[in-house]
């Protein structure tokens, strides 16, 4: 059978990475992980515990499509806990992970043919989810003097969307709520809707991330329970849109979904309840990034921009290489790294960069260090 023009994206080269780091474990050999954007602990245990209760009591059966009405207002609660944003809980959404949130705001927003920018280096599968939809993604080369995030002077005209992300993928870097606000009034201004991925809030080191919501109602905020909460594999997430765009966002979910898994529904829940859990873990992710702040630079990766949050770090490898895959692939071999070439967050300069990720254990990391010292030296 033939497959669709939409049906052409490229892959996404750091599960390609993860795929050759788990045959090389397979071959029997010991990798150290910094390629993926996945914390190393499971869910929390309250998490875990909320689930097992609701799985003895009965079936999980459908829920209606918006999601759990006491989860979504949870959420609400946490919006004036961390931002002091008083939210009505009706606006928010639940949504299959991030990603199923990403294809209901793009259905929602955009009719094929839009054009969406989005600063680059960025999530990779923004790019592809849209060109999918046979919706035009427009890439903004950011500056290292801007950390890596667009200002309003980027913004091209003809635009119908806009996504930010802050903190970023790959780069980690935030935007401050004056660069937030100068990117809204500036999409506002042009008819631009504005998505804002916030999906690693509350993993920061320096300050807090400013939410989207703190500064206008009429714009798209996606965010998921896999980073802060570190429950990636459970694929639950929310939105939170504007109050005349919820019932568009339900037909959609409707047909699309059906609803949220109920299981990880209940698991977030619980997950909720242990935020200083999940704090201990965003601790430990900021003892890792001071280890990386330190040793990168030593070894020869000092061309990155600090990162504020997430537990990524970006760095420009142009002196070593002009082909990320190729030395992301000679790390692994050597080194027993595995570590993400830039080609997945940016088209024009991905193949000079590298991405290393902290979200495993301080032991792993500084093993990690060591071993990318050892393979710099001897290259």
């Amino acid at each position: 059978m033939k497959t669709s023009r939409r049906s052409v994206v490229d892959p996404f080269i750091v599960m390609d990475v993860m795929e050759a780091a788990r045959a090389a474990e397979e071959a029997g050999r010991h990798i150290i992980h910094m390629e993926v954007g996945q914390p190393s602990t499971g869910a929390p245990s309250k998490a875990r515990a909320a689930l097992a209760k609701a799985m003895e009591e009965g079936p999980l059966g459908y829920t209606v499509a918006l999601g759990l009405p006491e989860l979504r207002k949870a959420i609400a609660g946490l919006y004036k806990d961390w931002y002091g944003v008083d939210l009505d809980w009706q606006r928010v959404v639940i949504t299959p992970g991030s990603s199923g949130a990403f294809i209901l705001a793009f259905t929602a927003l955009f009719d094929a043919g839009a054009k969406v920018g989005m600063g680059e280096p960025g999530y990779p599968s923004y790019r592809q989810i849209l060109s999918a939809m046979n919706i035009t993604p427009v890439g903004i080369q950011t500056q290292m003097e801007n950390r890596l995030q667009p200002v309003p002077g980027e913004i091209p005209d003809g635009l119908d969307g806009m996504i930010v992300a802050s903190p970023g993928n790959p780069s980690g870097t935030m935007l401050g709520r004056e660069e937030m606000g100068a990117l809204i009034k500036a999409c506002h201004d042009k008819g631009i809707a504005f998505i804002s991925d916030e999906i690693y809030h509350g993993i920061q080191y320096e300050g807090r991330a400013v939410t989207a919501l703190e500064l206008s109602d009429d714009v798209y905020v996606i965010n998921s329970f896999s980073k802060f909460f570190s429950m990636t594999g459970w694929r639950i997430g929310w939105m939170v849109v504007p109050e005349d765009h919820v019932r568009v966002i339900e037909r959609i979910a409707q047909n699309f979904f059906l609803c949220p898994p109920h299981a990880s529904q209940v698991a977030a829940l619980g997950a909720l309840e242990a935020r200083q859990e999940c704090q201990q873990m965003v601790d430990v992710y900021g003892e890792n990034r001071a280890l990386m702040l330190e040793t990168l630079p030593k070894i020869g990766f000092d061309k990155i921009a600090p990162p504020d949050g997430a537990f990524y770090i970006y760095a420009d490898v142009s002196a070593y290489t002009e082909d990320s895959k190729a030395f992301c692939d000679e790390i692994l071999e050597k080194a027993g790294v595995a570590v993400t070439p830039g080609v997945d967050f940016d088209q024009k300069r991905g193949a000079q960069m590298l991405r290393f990720s902290y979200a495993r254990s301080t032991e792993d990391i500084s093993e990690g260090l060591k071993r990318l010292e050892a393979f710099m030296a001897g290259r």
